[in-house]
Parts: C-alpha cells; sequence; structure tokens
C-alpha cells in the first residue's frame, strides 16, 4: 500500500505546484508599455553575443532587447570614432537645414531689389517663413518613423529633395516658382532630415550630450555664415542662377558626407505610434514646448530683416548690411557650442531662459540703435544667445523622456509645435 501511494503524493504535489503557479501568474496584475520600458531601462546592459559561464565553460543564452539597449544609458559609448562621426554627421544636417533658412536673409534682399521686386517685403518673407516652418512641422512625420526605423529613408530621401529644391530655384523667374523650390520643396527636404539627424546623437551620448549636441548646432550657424558669402560674391559675376546652383553642389557634398557617416546605433522594438500623447500629461514636457512656441516667434526678424533694415534706415552701405547677417550667424556658432559645453553641467533649461530673456531684451534695444557700432555690439550679443535655441532643444527633449523609444516621436511633436 505505501509503495502505490508514493507515486499518488508526487502526482498531488506536482499538480499543486502547477496550479500555484498558474495562479500566481494569473493574479499579477497588468502593466502598460510604458511601465515595461520604465522596468527595462533600470536593469544593467545586456550582451548581444553569448557568453561563457565562469564555472563550466558553457556558453549561457541571453536575449537582446532593442529597447533595453535604447533605454539603458550605461550601455551609451559616450566617445569613440563613430560617435563623433556621428556629430561630424548632424554637424552637416544642421548645415544644410537651419543654415539654409538662416542664409534667407541674403535673398530676402536680393528679392526686393530683382527678381521679385514687384511684390513687398512681407510677401517675400513668407517664403524664407514657410522654408523655416515645414523644417519644424515636417518633424510631426519625420519623428516617427524615425522610431519605427526608416532612418536611411528620411536621411537621404530629405537630402535629395533639399538639393533639388535648390537646383529648381537656379530656375525660378516668378513668385509661385520661387515658393515652391524653396519654401515647400527645401522646407520638407530639410525636416525630413533634421530630427532623424539630430535623434542618432542622443543614441550615442549621455554625459555629454549638450556638447555633442552643440557642436553638431554649430554647422547652422557656419552654414548660415558661408551660404549669404557664396551668394553674395557670386551673384554680381555669374548671375543669380549659377551662383544658387553652387549653393546646392556644396549642399551635395556635405550632405552626402551626412549619409555616410550617420550610423543607427540602435533602434525600438515593433511599430510606434506618430503621436505619443502621453507626453502632454507630464507637466515639464507641456511648459517647455509652450515656452519653445514663444521663444521662436520673433527668433528670425534680425535673421530676416537686419540687411534691409540697416540700408532702408540708412545705418550703413548695401556692402556692409550684407555683413551683418554674417556677423549674426558667426556669433551664433559661439552661442551653440559655449552653452552646450555648460549646459552638460548646469542644465540645459537653467541656459535657455536666461540666454532667450537676454535676447529678447537685445530686439527691443535693436530698435533704438541708429549708428553701425551699436547695431554690430547688439547683433554680436544676440547671435550668441539666440544660438542656444537651437542647439539645446533636442538635449531638454532627451533629458524629459524617461523612454527613450520615443524620443524622434516626441522631438518631432515639439518641434512641429514650435513652428505654429
Amino acid at each position: 500500500m505505501a509503495t502505490s501511494s508514493a507515486p499518488s503524493s508526487c502526482s498531488d504535489v506536482e499538480k499543486d505546484t502547477t496550479n500555484w503557479e498558474k495562479s500566481a501568474t494569473h493574479a499579477q496584475p497588468p502593466i502598460t508599455q510604458g511601465q515595461e520600458d520604465l522596468i527595462e531601462s533600470l536593469e544593467p546592459p545586456f550582451t548581444e553575443n553569448p557568453a561563457l559561464d565562469s564555472d563550466n565553460g558553457t556558453a549561457q543564452e541571453t536575449t537582446p532587447s532593442a529597447k533595453r539597449a535604447i533605454n539603458n544609458i550605461n550601455s551609451v559609448p559616450n566617445g569613440g570614432l563613430q560617435a563623433w562621426l556621428t556629430v561630424l554627421g548632424a554637424f552637416f544636417v544642421y548645415w544644410n537645414a537651419w543654415g539654409i533658412v538662416n542664409t534667407f536673409g541674403v535673398y530676402q534682399t536680393y528679392y526686393e531689389s530683382g527678381l521679385l521686386s514687384s511684390y513687398s517685403a512681407s510677401d517675400i518673407s513668407w517664403i524664407g517663413s514657410v522654408q523655416a516652418t515645414l523644417l519644424m512641422l515636417t518633424g510631426t512625420l519625420a519623428g516617427p518613423l524615425y522610431d519605427a526605423g526608416y532612418v536611411r529613408t528620411l536621411l537621404l530621401g530629405g537630402s535629395l529633395l533639399a538639393v533639388f529644391g535648390q537646383m529648381m530655384l537656379s530656375l525660378c523667374t516668378t513668385y509661385w516658382q520661387v515658393f515652391l523650390a524653396q519654401a515647400i520643396c527645401i522646407g520638407i527636404g530639410t525636416g525630413a532630415m533634421f530630427v532623424p539627424g539630430i535623434a542618432i546623437v542622443s543614441t550615442y551620448w549621455s554625459t555629454r550630450i549638450a556638447t555633442a549636441t552643440g557642436l553638431a548646432a554649430a554647422g547652422s550657424s557656419l552654414g548660415g555664415t558661408v551660404y549669404p558669402i557664396v551668394f553674395y560674391k557670386l551673384q554680381p559675376t555669374i548671375g543669380f542662377p549659377w551662383a544658387t546652383r553652387v549653393i546646392g553642389f556644396i549642399m551635395l557634398a556635405t550632405l552626402i558626407v551626412a549619409n555616410l557617416v550617420l550610423k543607427v546605433r540602435v533602434l525600438p522594438s515593433g511599430r510606434r505610434r506618430f503621436l505619443d500623447l502621453t507626453a502632454f500629461r507630464e507637466w515639464p514636457y507641456v511648459f517647455f514646448v509652450a515656452g519653445t512656441v514663444f521663444a521662436f516667434l520673433g527668433l528670425y526678424d534680425p535673421f530676416f530683416y537686419i540687411q534691409s533694415y540697416a540700408i532702408e534706415s540708412k545705418i550703413a552701405n548695401q556692402d556692409i548690411s550684407f555683413y551683418l547677417l554674417s556677423i549674426i550667424n558667426a556669433a551664433s556658432t559661439f552661442g551653440r557650442i559655449i552653452p552646450g559645453y555648460i549646459a552638460d553641467r548646469t542644465g540645459p533649461l537653467n541656459l535657455i531662459f536666461p540666454c532667450t530673456l537676454v535676447a529678447g531684451i537685445l530686439c527691443i534695444c535693436l530698435a533704438a540703435a541708429h549708428s553701425i557700432g551699436s547695431v554690430v555690439v547688439i547683433l554680436i550679443l544676440y547671435g550668441f544667445c539666440s544660438g542656444t535655441l537651437l542647439s539645446l532643444p533636442p538635449t531638454v527633449f532627451v533629458q524629459l523622456t524617461a523612454n527613450r523609444a520615443v524620443i524622434g516621436t516626441r522631438m518631432g511633436m515639439g518641434f512641429a509645435l514650435t513652428s505654429k
């Protein structure tokens, strides 16, 4: 009897154990995707290759997780050749995105006295305004597509579209043609490559992310310095069409470099939504986006109008007034690099607020300046302070996003709202 009852007892124990495991499994409350990502972000870094057990020399199975690699800050390189090449690639993306927007001031002056002289200055400025708006508004689509893995398509497609728009601009003779090529085509093209270009940088840096982003953002001010000089020097000698094409060839060469060196380190697993509405339940994100909306309302007024203002108010002649735009962009270079280096120690928000406040005050002071010396001083200070508005916001979006798998989406949403 004893021997026959033992198997029954063992069977009962196994059944009880199985039932207990099932009940324990069903007793656990379900967790959301966001909670799962946050839990994974606290886990130690994983290895993609099987590791050898030090005790018995056998291979231990590991399951790589793309989400864990994104969320885990300990797995971020924070240096190395590829990380710095990524900064170089993002530098050229900025060079041809915001650098082209910063260049519009020289086109504004040329259009008013040449190609589009029959239109008002306000009508002409709509071209540059729509171009800048589309650059940020396209981020609404580019951000989620980046998170979904279409990085190469966005970078290559955006580069080709921007270069194509610049080349088509050289053939334009009417307002609607210029608007279509310079505002729509270039605006969408630069917007498609901007968010992926800067979002990739965030996957290579964490401890020095503001410095890396500031160095990349310096490309916009340097591009905005070089392109106006190229156009201003070449247009009187070779004409508007070929001066515009030369800029297009420079865009093509620099964007080829960007497409070659920008490489994705990690991507989220699975599909992502085009909107992350949970961001609007986080007050820090909401307040920051609202702040950038107001800050960008008047950011580009000096860039677009300073040349025309200096000429019409007789502060400077046409030759000297041309260099005022280059002065703003040159000063803005230091306003991207230096604050980025400091922000890694003080926090980016602690620099954006005072710099934005000072930039607003300087715009008011510009109306009271009536000599070339005072205008130059104001423009140098304004260029430096306004530079933080382009270099530091991507860093803030990264810090406000606990789940790095939706950085592209949240960054695109923020820039899209800012474009309004």
